[in-house]
């Protein structure tokens, strides 16, 4: 008799401006699932970086399957900047999930919504998967299902890393977040420096706005300026 999967999938860095946005599955079966709750995961927002770190490779251990995507810089700013109603990043998010959901050989996969309508973002990524899988999407998934809290680790582990390689190559620019102030500072004195955003980061992020010591001139030829 075929083993019965069960899948959970979640993404990572969706807010931040700089670096991927992660997409991560887990798949388990009734002895993973029972594992992941012993573990006790839940939600990687209210985990420290080091018990994610320390709860990764057991989630990997544990699970059947795990498999998890980046979304690039450049590949965001083109989704957001077509304009296509209904189909920008939560599409993309959409198209992502599917790829991830593909690869975990669940049979039934849960998944946090990125879309305010959830019905629509799980009818978006069946729409775009290449096998048949029953797709339900929540809100706070990743709070309420342990399979997608175990996503949720795994993306948040697999963007902590990304992150962290960037950080090294170029500097400290903070959390990479619009109101932390180091990562204004970063990016200002770049910008000045050298007349525009670099390619790791979305220049498509409205919250650069935020920012007016970079200067609208600026934004604008940093947002024509991507390769």
């Amino acid at each position: 008799m075929r083993t019965r999967l069960v899948g959970g999938v979640d993404e990572a860095g969706r807010g931040c401006l700089l670096g991927p946005l992660v997409v991560a599955g887990v798949s388990v079966d009734a002895s993973g699932m029972r594992k992941l709750k012993r573990l006790g995961v839940r939600d990687s927002k209210k985990l420290t970086p080091g018990r994610r770190a320390a709860l990764c490779p057991e989630i990997l251990e544990a699970a059947e399957m795990v498999r998890w995507e980046m979304i690039h810089p450049r590949e965001i700013d083109e989704t957001v900047a077509s304009g296509r109603r209904l189909r920008k990043l939560n599409y993309l998010e959409a198209v992502y999930f599917a790829r991830v959901i593909d690869g975990l050989g669940a049979q039934r996969v849960t998944v946090d919504a990125s879309d305010v309508i959830p019905g629509r973002f799980a009818g978006d990524v069946i729409d775009n998967l290449g096998r048949k899988c029953s797709v339900v999407a929540y809100h706070k998934a990743d709070r309420d299902y342990p399979v997608v809290s175990a996503a949720s680790i795994v993306a948040k582990v697999k963007r902590d890393a990304a992150v962290a390689e960037l950080r090294d190559k170029h500097g400290d620019f903070g959390s990479g977040y619009p109101s932390d102030p180091v990562t204004k500072a970063f990016f200002a004195d770049l910008v000045a420096k050298k007349g525009r955003l670099p390619d790791y980061v979305r220049k498509s992020w409205k919250t650069w706005a935020r920012y007016p010591e970079l200067g609208q001139t600026k934004l604008t030829e940093a947002a024509a300026a991507r390769p």
